[in-house]
């Protein structure tokens, strides 16, 4: 079996969607009728991790072995390593190696779980991750967004303060009477974790910090930018509550000084950090240094599936799997989009991911970027 035909293209939800508004996917053929499907981080589209694919990754695939796929992305991120070693380049192998993995699970005819040596569990909680909580939306909007997440049954609610990572600080009276209104809504014993998006100097966030402390958060994601490592390390060591963070970071040494500057939850991104090869080695890691990894994954379709496949297979899942902003949009693509039922996400246990296109649907909304073969 070799592979013969890789490509790449964009979904465009909307006709109306920009080309940085879209999502970015590969699909992977081999010479036998195999193929296996993957997702690349969709930030400004993924085009630039979609380039690398058509124009230096997937010509050096042509021919390979697709059960190589650790060897084949190490090999790749040496070989590309002076394109960047993080973000576009570990997003475009991310893709590929998820699309490896799906391929891998069809021709073993067993779901990707049981190829990372099974599950601990196939049932699994989920948090509502909600964004958008900044200036723009009143507390009684947020409360009305919290209230409707909710009805799905989470595990645990995050709220998420993206701003634009310049004006640190801003808000923070703001951002407090939100946590504390959201707290008061849900009462004392539910789960709460707060997103700063990095929106805070190193005094600003042990503020926030203190106030979450006091109101009962679960943890403190991402409150410095995510390139002062040793600030966010001391944020981490002057607050009781969990400070985490990885969502930016993008290769194992990058987690490695996260946890030696005194971060105990780490959250790489499966579409952003070598897909399931590259998020096996990062609960490795975690679990070598006694520290947490609860992922991020805001795709809700292909990389949420594969970020669920390796939570199913993870010793110590500490924390609910992340579901972000859900929208329908997305469902006509797939023939089995993945819905919780009754608070629970079901990892299938079909062969590889458990997910394809919608053939009819995918020819109505794909946008080529290119193919290789």
């Amino acid at each position: 079996m070799k592979i013969d035909r890789i490509e790449a293209f964009q979904v465009q939800w909307s006709p109306h969607d920009k080309a940085e508004q879209r999502s970015a996917f590969v699909r992977v053929r081999t010479d036998d009728g195999l193929y296996g499907v993957g997702e690349a981080s969709p930030m400004q589209g993924g085009l630039a991790s979609l380039g690398m694919i058509v124009h230096n990754i997937a010509p050096a695939l042509i021919g390979a072995d697709p059960m190589d796929q650790a060897v084949l992305q190490d090999r790749l991120l040496h070989r590309l390593v002076k394109l960047g070693p993080e973000g576009a380049l570990t997003g475009a192998l991310a893709a590929i190696d998820i699309a490896l993995w799906d391929l891998k699970g069809k021709a073993f005819g067993q779901p990707v779980y049981k190829l990372l040596g099974g599950a601990w569990r196939t049932a699994l909680p989920f948090y509502a991750s909600i964004g958008g909580n900044g200036a723009g939306r009143s507390i009684d909007e947020v409360l009305g967004i919290v209230e409707k997440r909710l009805r799905d049954k989470p595990a645990a609610i995050k709220i998420r303060f993206d701003n634009p990572r310049i004006d640190l600080d801003e808000g923070i009276a703001d951002h407090i009477a939100k946590a504390r209104a959201v707290r008061k809504m849900v009462g004392d014993d539910f789960p709460l974790a707060f997103d700063a998006n990095n929106g805070y100097s190193p005094s600003g966030a042990i503020r926030v910090g203190r106030a979450l402390e006091e109101l009962g958060y679960w943890w403190f994601e991402e409150p410095v930018q995510h390139y002062h490592v040793k600030a966010t390390g001391e944020v981490a060591r002057k607050l009781s509550i969990t400070v985490s963070a990885g969502e930016q970071t993008y290769t194992l040494g990058g987690l490695a000084e996260l946890i030696e500057a005194g971060v105990r939850m780490i959250q790489p991104d499966i579409v952003k950090m070598g897909g399931i090869t590259g998020l096996q080695r990062a609960a490795a890691l975690a679990q070598a240094h006694g520290v947490e990894l609860v992922p991020h994954q805001t795709q809700p379709m292909i990389g949420h599936l594969a970020s669920l496949h390796v939570a199913a297979a993870q010793l110590h899942a500490t924390k609910p799997c992340e579901w972000n902003d859900p929208s329908t949009r997305t469902h006509v693509l797939f023939d089995h989009p993945p819905v919780p039922v009754d608070g629970l996400f079901h990892v299938p246990d079909r062969p590889g991911l458990g997910i394809d296109f919608d053939a009819k649907a995918l020819a109505a909304r794909r946008v080529d970027i290119g193919a290789c073969d």
